[in-house]
């Protein structure tokens, strides 16, 4: 039995289907559209719970990898993130009540110590400004800004207690940190398998660069800052440095993780607070062991934690900081930098080069040339004149020869001397 034989479409159905299928498309795309912007509205924490997690997953990779090799990985995992709970309690046993203590002192002492560094910039130049004046002049009182520190203060207070008292908060994270950390080599090969075969290998290079780029950047800052404060810490209380715990921390932080200017951000506001103190060689101690340390580690320490980490030219690096701090803050500032290298990592892998020859070169030179000479040549002979430029009725366009043709000379003028036709 022989299939039936279906009658052809007509050519204005055929002509009105892709009209239909633009629209059910545009449909389809803005419903999809607004169902992704309705799970980002009401899920956003979840989504933030996720991608934070993932990152701290791959900052806890290096030591996981280490210890899988002889234990399970669920193990492995599960043990990292213990000894780091162990030492976060640790330091807020030790330090935490110092250190809120220390960090609200020195928040309420800011507009003081500014106004004793306007005082010794006027002793030093001789001039008269006034702390008053310069606050003025930006629209801003005194008062005004004893209660903007004030609630500075306060609010990192508060960010403090918070993170410390959402309990829930913390649990949410954690298990997503321990089951993706865990799971970490089943779920590449799980994402794997449901893709394409000719997908799969720049998605399996994508998530090793990853892991190695961003996860390396994140371990490598950690482990630099925790010795970086440790050490700084270890100083400022010795020399008697005002608010040295806070100060420590933030000389180790945003050295290590501001990219190329944090380590000069980091050790200038412990040394204007030690310039403004009851002794100013404290500001001239601390400048000293801010830039000696800075060589040690330069030569000795970084070059170990952080040799694959991160390989980027300084310019990109503060770009992608600058960039992720304006779209998603704190966090995007310290994960703009790895992921920048990730991206980087996979154009100098997949981006399609050519090679730049001589006979390039050669063509390159050739078109430049000639228009570098005539401008030079226009320039050594100055403005030309509308007269110059104009074609003289001796030397005709038509004509080359300029003689006037075989005919003669035309319009009475001959091909004589200048004074042959006045006569």
């Amino acid at each position: 039995m022989e299939a039936p034989v279906t009658a052809p479409i007509p050519p204005d159905r055929l002509r009105d289907r892709p009209f239909w299928h633009r629209t059910w498309l545009v449909v389809g795309v803005l419903v999809l559209s607004a169902f992704v912007a309705f799970v980002m509205w009401k899920g956003a924490s979840t989504i933030y719970y996720v991608i934070m997690a993932w990152f701290l997953a791959l900052a806890m990779e290096p030591a996981v990898a280490k210890l899988a090799t002889r234990m399970k990985r669920g193990l492995a995992t599960g043990i990292v993130m213990i000894l780091a709970g162990l030492a976060l309690l640790a330091f807020m046993a030790a330090f935490g009540a110092l250190f809120v203590n220390q960090l609200i002192e020195f928040a309420t002492a800011i507009p003081g110590m500014a106004a004793d560094a306007l005082e010794w910039v006027n002793r030093v130049t001789g001039s008269n400004f006034t702390f008053e004046n310069l606050l003025d002049e930006v629209g801003v009182s005194t008062a005004d800004l004893a209660v903007y520190a004030q609630e500075a203060a306060l609010y990192l207070v508060g960010v403090v207690v918070g993170l410390l008292s959402s309990a829930f908060g913390i649990f949410v994270l954690l298990f997503f940190v321990f089951y993706i950390s865990a799971g970490m080599p089943l779920l590449r090969g799980w994402l794997a398998r449901r893709m394409k075969p000719e997908l799969q290998v720049p998605f399996l290079a994508a998530w090793d660069l990853t892991k190695i780029k961003v996860g390396g950047y994140i371990a490598a800052r950690i482990v630099l800052a925790s010795i970086n404060s440790a050490c700084s810490a270890v100083v400022f209380a010795l020399i008697g440095l005002p608010y040295w715990l806070p100060l420590a921390l933030w000389t180790g932080l945003v050295a290590q993780f501001v990219p190329n200017i944090g380590t000069y951000i980091s050790i200038a506001l412990p040394v204007l607070v030690g310039l403004t103190s009851g002794d100013p060689m404290l500001g001239i101690y601390v400048l000293v062991w801010g830039i000696a340390y800075q060589q040690v580690e330069n030569l000795t320490i970084e070059p170990r934690i952080s040799a694959r980490a991160v390989d980027l030219h300084p310019a990109v690096s503060f770009g992608a900081a600058l960039l992720g701090a304006q779209l998603f803050g704190l966090s995007g500032a310290l994960l703009g930098v790895p992921v920048a290298a990730t991206v980087m990592a996979m154009l100098e892998i997949y981006k399609r080069r050519y090679e730049l020859t001589e006979a390039t070169e050669d063509r390159v030179a050739a078109l430049v040339a000639p228009r570098t000479e005539r401008g030079e040549a226009r320039d050594a002979a100055g403005p030309v004149t509308a007269a110059a430029e104009a074609p003289t009725d001796a030397a005709p366009r038509d004509d080359p020869t300029g003689a006037g043709g075989a005919d003669g000379p035309r319009d009475g003028q001959g091909g004589g001397g200048p004074g042959e036709h006045d006569t």
